[in-house]
């Protein structure tokens, strides 16, 4: 359908790109892979930055990272080798001179860039001291009128994908502002929301948003300041929360088995600790057992730092379904962290004679077929493992209750295999556990569905450890410091290989390349290794050792980061900490400091550091308190890769900012409530305008 021809009443929701000039269908797939589908779509696919083509500007008033369009003269050009062959050119105008500079070029460009000839160049600045420099700028020779080729607008630069250039993306929201001011889009927001944030029309911030004038304030452009920056910004963290909570709202409607057991086997199992639970323990406990008691599915997030104290608080969970006559799935990540799971849960169970069952893939054929029939005939009433709980072939006699440690690991398509698989008739309670600390913005935008439990409480005699920074050329100082640990205080000691960037088969070089460096260095002490290329039994074999004290360093890739308890290790070595964030620096750090004893951590790392590396090593240096250390972690790497992308992605926000926005975020959140209880339907066409077909990965 011509665009001309269209009906004054359009939804622009509904209609296609393939509706734009210039769009046919190899152009639609690459539009579809960025979400795109329709022209609101297309309006919504909002600008990362902008640059300024409105005006000229002379070459001594750029900084590095500018990008800026300047008009010169050339004055040499030649090709230079070195490591690589590149086209050089030095043009100037009256200020100052500049470099440009092309690696791929071919005789007909060299030819054009002759002594004296004017070019208009946009492209980024690098400063190298007072000399600036372009990488492939892109370059208008100076025509016969001396015409500029300036703009009326900033020029809005967007996410894209391979093939689909900005021009094309430039010229079809062009199209898509044209038919916005034919065809406004419905201004979802009510009356008093947008006089309460000071709020724009949607037309008229998406119309300024994508053609923003030449005079508007740069800051307000690059900070996402202005009127109509926050009008889109608190439209689409409003969606973000009304989604997870209209899912609350959805689960609340469906019904989960009501556990109403006594608590006498809690009481037996708390009987027999030879240490007494935290008050933040017991607290958390009568959360979640007042959960479970109720036939309301429940859905919560229970954080914890590492060694408070998580898997009890589990155990003591589990214990009133069992008691009720259900089945516990407790679902880990990896296999060693299902394994010391089940190790855990095996102990605490036998002794109220309760049968615990180990799931995972690699389980020999007749160990799982066993499994497996224990697991249908509701025998095994307690069952820890991997993915492998919530294959095809498993199945439960009557589970009730779904536990999931470090929960953010797993992919939105497992966890829904999971709940499938509950009693007949009923849907699951879900406890969601991590040891990675949830910033307070990102935890109201991606777990606003969830009710959030914090044992914000270590256990009685924890030490803090003690972390420093130390330059690789110092290894030598470490190894003896470690001789000294291990033969003068009886103490072990990890090391931490992490290549978090190479495949796992070069992690495990080098942690083997590590394990032999030691050996020779410290002959008198016995070294274990652990990788992920090691077999199960393998692995749980040397972890052994390890923790009856049979071996004094366990050198080992990330796959010790949870699980692993040893408080007679009392120093930890991470080699290349700069290659990973924070959350799982901590992580790997709470492996030690599980005892009274003094702990320390050394940061081994490579020079030179990065800006980002240096600030992430501080941050170590400085706090043990992982909320702190969470949210230095959300400011540093962003929530995408903070919740790691077989969860999100990224989180899908197209425009918004969970650090700059964060103050938003924390107001808006009422107001979601407030729309989400009152007005259901509205807050589902607000939620649909922004996430789309996406808001199916929120059902979960």
């Amino acid at each position: 359908m011509a665009i001309s021809k269209l009906a004054s009443n359009v939804n622009l929701a509904n209609l296609d790109c393939t509706s734009l000039k210039g769009v046919g269908p190899k152009l639609a797939e690459k539009l579809q892979r960025i979400h795109v589908r329709n022209v609101l779509d297309l309006l919504l696919h909002l600008p990362l930055r902008y640059e300024d083509r409105t005006q000229i500007k002379p070459i001594a008033s750029l900084q590095d990272g500018d990008r800026a369009l300047i008009k010169v003269q050339v004055e040499l050009a030649q090709v230079q080798y070195g490591k690589r062959r590149s086209l050089v050119c030095r043009a100037s105008d009256q200020s100052a001179s500049i470099d440009f500079r092309f690696f791929y070029f071919n005789k007909s460009q060299q030819q054009r860039l002759q002594k004296g000839a004017e070019f208009y160049a946009f492209g980024e600045v690098r400063r190298f001291g007072y000399q600036c420099t372009m990488v492939h700028p892109e370059l208008t020779a100076v025509d016969s009128n001396n015409a500029a080729p300036l703009l009326d607008s900033l020029t809005p630069v967007y996410p894209t994908t391979e093939g689909l250039h900005q021009n094309s993306l430039r010229q079809l929201t062009r199209q898509a502002v044209a038919l916005l001011a034919k065809h406004p889009i419905d201004n979802l927001l009510p009356e008093p929301i947008q006089k309460q944030f000071n709020l724009p029309d949607i037309n008229q911030a998406l119309t300024w948003i994508h053609t923003p004038p030449k005079d508007a304030k740069p800051e307000a452009l690059q900070e996402f300041s202005s009127p109509s920056a926050k009008r889109l910004i608190c439209e689409e963290l409003l969606a973000h929360q009304l989604s997870m909570m209209l899912q609350r709202y959805k689960q609340k409607e469906q019904n989960a088995p009501a556990f109403k057991a006594n608590g006498a086997l809690q009481q037996q199992l708390i009987s027999l600790l030879p240490f007494t639970l935290t008050q933040a323990q017991t607290r958390v406990t009568s959360e979640i057992i007042h959960d479970l008691q109720t036939s309301e599915p429940m859905l919560r997030l229970l954080q914890g730092d590492v060694g408070a104290g998580k898997t009890l608080v589990a155990a003591l969970a589990a214990l009133q379904a069992i008691e009720s006559g259900y089945q516990v799935a407790i679902m880990a990540p990896t296999e060693i962290l299902a394994e010391q799971h089940f190790i855990s849960f095996s102990q605490w169970m036998d002794n109220l004679g309760i049968e615990t069952t180990f799931l995972v893939s690699k389980l020999p054929a007749k160990d799982k077929k066993l499994a497996m029939e224990k697991i249908a005939n509701g025998e095994a009433k307690l069952i820890v493992g991997t993915h492998a709980l919530f294959q095809k072939e498993v199945s439960y006699h009557k589970l009730g209750f779904a536990i999931i440690d470090e929960q953010h690991r797993f992919g939105v398509n497992q966890r829904l295999a999971l709940k499938q698989k509950a009693a007949e008739g009923f849907q699951l309670h879900q406890l969601m556990m991590t040891a990675t600390p949830i910033p307070r913005t990102l935890a109201m935008t991606v777990y606003a569905d969830m009710n959030v439990s914090v044992i914000d409480e270590l256990p009685p005699g924890r030490t803090p450890v003690q972390t420093v920074a130390l330059s690789d050329q110092r290894r030598d100082q470490v190894i003896r410091r470690i001789a000294t640990a291990c033969q003068d205080e009886n103490r072990q000691v990890y090391w931490v290989c992490t290549l978090i960037d190479e495949s796992e088969e070069v992690q495990c070089q080098a942690a083997e390349t590590t394990a032999s460096q030691l050996a020779e260095q410290l002959p008198n002490l016995k070294i274990g290794l652990v990788h992920g290329r090691l077999k199960s039994e393998q692995k749980q074999l040397v972890m052994d050792r390890f923790k009856q004290g049979e071996l004094d360093i366990l050198v080992a890739t990330t796959v010790i980061e949870v699980g692993v308890d040893v408080p007679n290790a009392s120093l930890m070595v991470i080699e290349n900490p700069e290659r990973l964030g924070l959350s799982q620096l901590h992580q790997l750090r709470g492996r030690v400091g599980r005892g009274s004893i003094e702990s320390h951590c050394v940061l081994l790392y490579q020079q030179p550091l990065s800006n980002n590396a240096k600030a992430r090593i501080q941050v170590m240096r400085d706090t043990n308190d992982g909320f702190v250390i969470a949210e230095e972690d959300l400011k540093l790497r962003g929530p995408g890769e903070l919740l790691g992308t077989r969860q999100t992605g990224d989180i899908g926000l197209r425009f918004a900012d969970l650090v700059r926005d964060s103050e938003l975020v924390e107001e808006l959140q009422q107001v979601a409530q407030d729309l989400a209880a009152d007005s259901p339907q509205l807050a589902k066409r607000i939620t649909r305008r922004w996430l789309g077909s996406r808001q199916d990965f929120a059902e979960v």
